[in-house]
């Protein structure tokens, strides 16, 4: 499959397009839509206050509910912009925001109300492709699921098995302790009260893939094609597999996946490699952490310049972000990484 977003963060809808859909999948809407509610902004002090009831449409590609395998066509209404506060951002971009590349890429004809095709508001139609993505995947028994790692410094604890993912889905604020949840909530609300903005990372598991998929050439090793579903969403500046940096502090003794056969066929004793060697996946779950930067958009005085004269300038900047987008990219990297594994499953 291949998807492609449309929209502007204040436009008047966005939406997403995916191609090579299999045919004939019972297309289940409500998943889909539960999915979008699980990203949706407004419902939490640790997110923007803008409200969007994220309402998925879909346009084409369905047929008495089942996918019929022409391009399937979703649209989520925009319905609660408020683009003046953008005004005097027009010709000042925000630092560590797209606004300065995407003002010279487009010739200056970049749309700059809250960030425009930049913005955070487009993973919504990502995590519509993705759920589709996910049903797809559920029909080979395989599931994706994650939790938060860490929020500026805070981390959850270590993730013992991925099947204990299962049990945080559900969760409003996606950890597996609790309490270091809500260390994670008041280290994003004291920075929200100073109006500042924190980052963090989420750690990802892809359960049920065969060994077998990839390569270790370039365009077709398994850890590729994660990362380049991965870095397109916004905010995301890292990516490691299995035990990622630590491979730094370790001996290849303790780096090592032993082997062991059990009745269920071939598998490792531990999982450091993360489901994947020499670009292939070996069978164990595909294990990855994604670290995203802190909102570039905060009410701070920042440094700046104008675009018309060039000369320096300061900014503060007006409207409504997330102190935090770390809580709400959690079903945004879930669907990433479900088609980024349909991709390496060749569906």
């Amino acid at each position: 499959m291949r998807y492609s977003i449309f929209g502007e963060s204040h436009g008047p809808a966005i939406g997403v397009v995916l191609e090579g859909v299999p045919a004939a999948l019972e297309l289940d809407l409500e998943q889909v839509q539960a999915e979008l509610c699980r990203r949706a902004p407004g419902k939490d002090p640790t997110a923007t206050a803008r409200k969007e009831a994220d309402r998925v449409h879909v346009l084409s590609g369905v047929f008495e509910g089942k996918t019929t395998g022409a391009p399937l066509c979703m649209v989520i209404q925009n319905t609660d912009q408020h683009s003046t506060d953008y005004e005097a951002l027009r010709w000042t971009p925000r630092p560590s925001h797209g606004d300065y590349a995407g003002f010279i890429a487009s010739q200056g004809a970049l749309d700059f109300r809250g960030g425009g095709h930049f913005s955070g508001r487009l993973t919504a139609p990502l995590v519509a492709a993705g759920a589709v993505a996910k049903q797809i995947l559920a029909q080979r028994d395989i599931w994706v699921g994650s939790h938060i790692s860490a929020i500026y410094g805070v981390l959850d604890r270590a993730m013992d098995d991925p099947e204990e993912l299962k049990s945080v889905a559900g969760k409003a604020f996606p950890v597996l302790d609790d309490a270091k949840g809500e260390e994670m909530r008041q280290a994003i609300l004291e920075a929200k009260a100073e109006e500042d903005s924190v980052g963090g990372a989420i750690e990802c598991a892809v359960m049920g893939v065969p060994a077998g998929f990839g390569a270790p050439d370039f365009g077709r090793n398994v850890e590729g094609i994660f990362s380049q579903y991965l870095f397109a969403v916004p905010a995301v500046k890292a990516v490691c597999f299995g035990a990622g940096v630590g491979f730094s502090y370790m001996r290849g003794s303790e780096a090592n996946d032993p082997f062991e056969v059990t009745e269920g066929g071939v598998g490792t004793k531990t999982n450091n490699a993360g489901g994947v060697n020499g670009g292939i996946t070996n069978g164990m779950p595909l294990v990855f952490e994604v670290t995203l930067r802190p909102t570039p958009s905060i009410a701070l005085p920042q440094e700046s310049f104008d675009l018309r004269t060039g000369e320096e300038a300061e900014i503060e900047i007006a409207g409504r972000h997330d102190p935090c987008i770390v809580p709400r990219a959690v079903p945004v990297i879930e669907a990433a990484a479900a088609l980024a594994a349909c991709e390496v499953l060749g569906i």
